[in-house]
């Protein structure tokens, strides 16, 4: 009866209100408890999550995180310097970054034009570098000038070498190839690994060892007047041993007949035409450059010019780097590798030379002569020690 009291008597309006808001408390639980199951199923493995992505709530929170994600990287590359060192990058613990960027001696990163750091193949991880067999050696001559040669190249940011001469392929190569390349420096790709040691030229075995290590090693022989050479080095053991005989005597077998000894080392050295030769029988021309030691003083820069490339590098090394030593009587540098100050070669570099007689001087120059004309066609240059 008071059932029926209600629906046939017109109802207030503080009824209706409250018939409404409980209809929308049910709708809204209802709709809480709809989409509290929607979300909680995201994480249980349904059959029908196994078979298609995620979907739901999840899926729009990993979008706005990798959003976010790509936001932050692309902000921290415009924020930093386009150079930077290899744990900076390390610590910010971004995967799936690979290599490929350009190194330069100071172990910098540097972009390309248009580069990013993200984009894919475009970082590489960085290091000190690994010890390499060298790729190209000085092999001659004693009292050339090779030393000088070392110390010129070294300032090119993209050689690195041996300071002391190894003697591996004369005279340790007993101790094998891991023995020999752990003398070496460090190099990162795109350097060269060198070493000098110019007794190579003059021992027999060098060439054969040195093609065994590897065929396309490049060689570089610093040549010299052979005359002013010999004297050279007699100078150098006349310095060690003051009571060796006279150059002289040392010269000839015999004074009286004027004949040449050419068991002496310091003569010997000089007949370069017959040491090529024995190079030759297993590296070509191509792979052998010669450097004028006198050219070395009077054009250091011209000569470098060459050796940059024969080596195939860029040329780098110019008359910016050098000055000429009017006490000492050759070129020095500006700034030495690793430094910012002059640096010239030590004491035991230009050293006074003993007085010759003349006579011998010309009687060795007249036994050069014929040695010297075959080396200039096998070399294909004319050095004109004998204008």
């Amino acid at each position: 009866m008071a059932f029926s009291r209600v629906f046939s008597d017109p109802p207030s309006k503080s009824i209706f209100r409250t018939f409404a808001v409980m209809l929308l408390s049910i709708l809204a639980s209802l709709y809480f408890l709809h989409c509290l199951a929607e979300r909680c199923g995201t994480c249980i493995p349904m059959e029908r999550r196994e078979t298609g992505p995620v979907e739901g709530f999840y899926v729009s929170k990993l979008k706005d995180f990798e959003s976010l994600r790509r936001k932050r990287l692309k902000k921290w590359t415009s924020t930093r310097p386009l150079v930077m060192r290899r744990h900076r990058v390390s610590e910010e613990n971004l995967p799936g970054l690979e290599a490929n960027v350009k190194l330069s001696n100071s172990l910098d990163v540097h972009l390309e034009p248009g580069g990013s750091y993200l984009d894919t193949g475009k970082l590489r991880t960085l290091g000190e570098g690994s010890k390499k067999l060298p790729q190209a050696i000085i092999i001659g001559v004693k009292k050339g000038g090779t030393r000088a040669l070392l110390e010129f190249l070294r300032v090119h940011p993209d050689i690195r070498a041996v300071g002391v001469e190894p003697h591996f392929f004369d005279r340790n190569y007993d101790n094998g190839l891991e023995w020999y390349r752990d003398l070496m420096p460090k190099t990162l790709e795109g350097q060269i690994t060198m070493e000098k040691t110019p007794s190579y030229f003059v021992t027999h075995e060098a060439p054969a060892r040195i093609y065994a290590m590897s065929r396309d090693t490049k060689l570089i022989v610093v040549v010299r007047d052979p005359v002013t050479r010999a004297i050279s080095d007699y100078t150098q053991t006349l310095s060690k041993k003051p009571d060796i005989p006279t150059f002289e005597s040392l010269t000839f077998k015999n004074r009286t007949t004027g004949l040449i000894d050419t068991s002496w080392s310091a003569i010997q050295i000089g007949i370069y035409a017959k040491h090529l030769d024995n190079w030759l029988q297993f590296f070509p021309m191509s792979q052998i450059l010669f450097v004028s030691g006198e050219r070395l003083i009077s054009d250091p820069a011209g000569e470098l010019g060459r050796v940059q490339d024969f080596l195939g590098l860029k040329r780098i090394i110019t008359d910016k780097h050098f000055y000429f030593n009017q006490t000492k009587g050759f070129p020095c540098l500006k700034k030495a590798e690793g430094s910012s100050k002059p640096h010239c070669l030590g004491k035991t570099k230009g050293r006074t030379h003993p007085n010759i007689n003349p006579e011998v001087v010309q009687r060795l120059r007249d036994f050069y002569r014929p040695f010297n004309m075959k080396f200039y066609q096998m070399s294909g240059r004319k050095f004109g020690w004998d204008d």
